[in-house]
């Protein structure tokens, strides 16, 4: 854990919005600015400062997109050809020395989430888009830094570190609805 001084991470983010979607035309509650995600971002790696290996900066990117894409990537990478909610690609491993170069950021992956499945399980979920696509990033940015859900044990353990996720953004969900998602999805 943090002690009570706040530390700052130096962070960058890659934001790509690449889809054509009808998932509510009229309708731009999917429209979360790059800011906005910045923010959620910056302060989730701040409160998860102790599971991060030592750099001077860290980078990711997100990837918003729609289910023919998702389906595409899952199919290559998981061998599942359907659509997920989100899929986390880490360039992170255990047992990876560190980077030679210390000045440069440290890569830390690239989280994909599908604005469609997104949409259909906010629906379900009685929630909002946002709340869902806070908590489908908050789950890759958790898998990027070797978080995995293997047994019920692990699903618990990182479904509770979800919710205190958005909670330090303000976002509150339903996590037991979530715990069903999740076991259905990956």
């Amino acid at each position: 854990m943090l002690s009570s001084e706040t530390s700052t991470v130096i962070f960058d983010l890659n934001v790509q919005e690449v889809f054509t979607l009808d998932i509510a035309p009229e309708s731009q509650e999917w429209k979360i600015s790059a800011e906005t995600w910045q923010k959620w971002f910056q302060t989730w790696l701040e409160s998860l400062l102790n599971h991060l290996p030592p750099a001077p900066s860290y980078e990711l990117s997100l990837r918003l997109t729609g289910d023919e894409e998702i389906q595409a990537f899952n199919a290559q990478y998981r061998q599942k050809n359907q659509p997920t909610d989100v899929l986390a690609f880490a360039a992170l491993e255990v047992d990876v020395p560190n980077p030679l170069d210390t000045s440069e950021p440290l890569y830390l992956g690239d989280i994909v989430i599908s604005l469609e499945t997104a949409h259909r399980q906010a629906e379900q979920q009685s929630h909002t888009l946002t709340i869902e696509l806070a908590w489908l990033a908050a789950h890759g940015l958790l898998h990027l830094l070797g978080w995995d859900h293997l047994d019920d044990e692990t699903l618990e353990e990182m479904l509770g570190e979800q919710e205190t996720l958005l909670q330090n953004i303000h976002v509150y969900s339903n996590s037991c609805q979530n715990t069903v998602q999740f076991e259905q999805n990956s």
